[in-house]
């Protein structure tokens, strides 16, 4: 079977969360043939791959989301049919969307995606939408947000979408958008696999930022509600990572008859009997954060918490251990703050490291993220038995007080943002050694009841099984060796 892996933002240039859940997917199922449709920002030359491609992958294909128009025939004809003109009002006025018909639109023909935003059809449908709802706003400002809004829509539908029997979405969205085109135009089946409620993350994001007028926010997350509303319409199954986040699915309208729970899963072995603590670590209670250094994990609160509760209990010590390339400024803020507070023998940045080496010399981990989903460095921090303190986000709470077991508290929830709460968590802990203790222990014996790898594969190999057999394809044992294919939009 031939499965098209499609990922926003992540694999194969971005590290940890769902970069590593998919590298290490890929890995698990050595005998399926995967082509990887990558969706990047823009054609950046100095982007690198940070995973080496497992060799089940066998093709490449990237989408450009900020991309140049490449079409230059002078005499094409951009005008839209009735049809079309049709689609792409229903569109812009948020109806009954024909989504055929769009893809077909960018699809069958060579059209030129400056000429149409540019051209008398695009400006009478926003005019149109304009007088409906937003005419107490400058005209000017609304006609170029809804070009900036539609650009990248208009890209992801030129795009040329692999042929494949599966369609695997990591994502609704522009992932969403792709996994459908894949299953209209070349048929086989298409799976949805959230690891966060992509339109709800969105809506945080955009309520959140400054480059967004305020007035255009509605605007935005209606677009990401589309996107959605298609993903879940064209999906033959839906997948979440815990229970809540499928209620979130079916309350945003995906028909609860497609949803199901498959919980991330570790391989709790690898986490076991890691090396202790060192000569280094005599006196201190040494705190583990596994992270990206991004806005999103909220590092500048665990550093401002961290220093309250140093003050409180001078034996602590914070370990950030991940990659802060992603966001040099936003790392460079933070490196700033560690050192106007005065932290600098007090808070390591690794970089990116191998952290089962670092893991069991931690004695307790910490997570301040403003979202997530069903994070892999909690399971991860569970098996090599440390209590996690993490802001209540995605399945966090899920995960450290237990859903379906009395293991009791494998940790600490915080509200986010909460300085005094997190810091609190920190002296609570690293002052009851018993309470650690006792915590590690509930947090080795859940995760290896309900988050182990294997447990994970088997769910993925009877979904995948459902799928072949439904498509009568033989479910073949023999792995591709088909030479690697890269390929851009």
């Amino acid at each position: 079977m031939r499965v098209c892996m499609i990922v926003e933002g992540c694999y194969p240039y971005v590290v940890g969360g769902v970069s590593s859940w998919v590298h290490k997917f890929i890995q698990s199922f050595p005998d399926l043939e995967f082509v990887l449709q990558t969706i990047v920002s823009d054609r950046n030359p100095e982007r690198k791959m940070k995973y080496q491609l497992p060799e089940n992958v066998v093709e490449i294909h990237e989408l450009y989301l900020q991309d140049e128009d490449w079409y230059k025939k002078k005499h094409l004809k951009n005008r839209l049919n009735k049809d079309e003109y049709q689609a792409v009002r229903s569109l812009v006025m948020n109806r009954h969307v024909n989504w055929e018909q769009l893809f077909s639109l960018f699809q069958s023909r060579n059209i030129s995606l400056n000429k149409l935003l540019m051209g008398e059809d695009f400006l009478r449908i926003i005019r149109e939408h304009y007088d409906e709802q937003y005419s107490q706003l400058a005209f000017s400002d609304f006609l170029w947000t809804m070009r900036s809004l539609y650009l990248p829509l208009f890209f992801a539908f030129k795009m040329n979408v692999p042929k494949a029997d599966l369609y695997h979405s990591l994502a609704t969205g522009y992932a969403g958008i792709l996994g459908s085109m894949g299953k209209t135009i070349h048929g086989g089946r298409l799976l949805i696999s959230e690891h966060g409620i992509y339109t709800r993350e969105r809506e945080e994001e955009l309520l959140r930022a400054e480059w967004v007028k305020s007035e255009f926010k509605k605007t935005w997350i209606e677009q990401f509600r589309k996107m959605s509303s298609l993903a879940y319409e064209k999906a033959d199954l839906v997948t979440s990572l815990y229970p809540r986040a499928r209620e979130l699915q079916i309350d945003l309208g995906c028909p609860i008859e497609k949803t199901i729970v498959t919980p991330n899963g570790i391989a709790v072995e690898q986490f076991r009997n890691l090396p202790g603590k060192t000569d280094e670590d005599s006196g201190k209670i040494n705190i583990g954060a596994i992270l990206r250094v991004t806005p999103i994990k909220d590092v500048k609160t665990m550093i401002q918490a961290f220093y309250f509760a140093r003050r409180r209990d001078h034996r602590l010590k914070l370990w950030i251990m991940g990659p802060w390339e992603e966001d040099e400024e936003y790392a460079r803020e933070c490196f700033d703050q560690v050192e106007t507070l005065g932290l600098s023998n007090d808070i390591v940045f690794t970089g990116m490291v191998n952290v089962k080496e670092y893991l069991g010399r931690m004695d307790m981990t910490l997570l301040t993220s403003i979202s997530e989903g069903q994070p892999l460095t909690v399971l991860e921090s569970f098996a090599a038995g440390k209590p996690v303190i993490a802001t209540d986000v995605g399945n966090c709470a899920g995960l450290i007080r237990g859903e379906n077991d009395s293991f009791g508290d494998a940790g600490i929830v915080t509200h986010v943002m909460n300085v005094e709460e997190i810091a609190d968590a920190m002296v609570r802990l690293a002052q009851h050694d018993d309470l650690r203790a006792e915590m590690g222990d509930a947090a080795v014996k859940r995760v290896t009841a309900a988050y182990r790898v294997e447990q994970m594969r088997d769910a993925y190999h009877r979904i995948y099984k459902d799928f072949s057999d439904s498509m009568n394809i033989p479910w073949t044992e023999k792995a591709a060796t088909q030479d690697k294919v890269f390929a851009g939009r």
